[in-house]
């Protein structure tokens, strides 16, 4: 239904929030809302970028073929593997990371299907998941026929190539991926922006209070 905030949570562990991972389709507003929860909770929370953003936007040539979409997956994944590895290292026992996107987002982008990737480059799907206490997913504005061609917070994604029914078709896939997760939250597409945004960082902040 169009104009819909829809939040579900599935059935919650109780533990401390301190790993939230943000993900959803392209244009789904997951960095405009990881960034603005930097600024307004930047004494506790530390925000690890998308990797892929910075890998396909400018590092790596327009992928041509299923196998340089592998190999960008691959760097993607070790690349996030790592610089997650260091914000864990680094973190304090009361700081909260969030990071746009998590390391099973691969799945969706993986040419030759979900099962493949895990197989292939992440290991098990479940232990994936479990890196993260939380997962808020924004589901792309594609999903209610928007643009998802940037906004006025956040403008363009220079990496982005998705038109709006790849946009869709990720989007299933992600969800598909992360819903098992206990501590699934799901914010659905608004008819404005900012009405999605304030939703995800309520989501987040009712987390973070837990």
């Amino acid at each position: 239904m169009i104009g819909r905030i829809a939040i579900r949570r599935s059935v919650i562990r109780r533990s401390v929030i301190r790993r939230i991972a943000i993900t959803g389709g392209p244009g789904a507003g997951k960095s405009t809302v990881a960034a603005q929860l930097g600024r307004e909770l930047r004494d506790s929370v530390v925000v690890v970028p998308e990797v892929a953003t910075h890998l396909l936007g400018g590092f790596f040539p327009r992928i041509a073929g299923a196998e340089e979409r592998r190999a960008v997956q691959r760097a993607i994944y070790h690349v996030q593997l790592n610089l997650e590895s260091v914000h864990r290292g680094r973190a304090g026992q009361d700081t909260v990371l969030v990071f746009d996107r998590g390391l099973p987002d691969g799945a969706a982008y993986w040419p030759d299907g979900a099962e493949s990737f895990f197989a292939t480059v992440c290991g098990d799907a479940a232990q994936a998941r479990a890196r993260y206490d939380a997962v808020v997913f924004m589901e792309t504005a594609a999903a209610g026929g928007l643009s998802i061609d940037g906004d006025e917070l956040s403008g363009q994604n220079a990496a982005r190539t998705e038109d709006q029914q790849e946009a869709v078709r990720v989007d299933t896939l992600l969800r598909q991926v992360w819903s098992p997760h206990p501590n699934f939250c799901f914010v659905g597409f608004t008819p404005t922006f900012e009405a999605k945004v304030s939703a995800a960082l309520a989501q987040i902040r009712a987390l973070l209070q837990r």
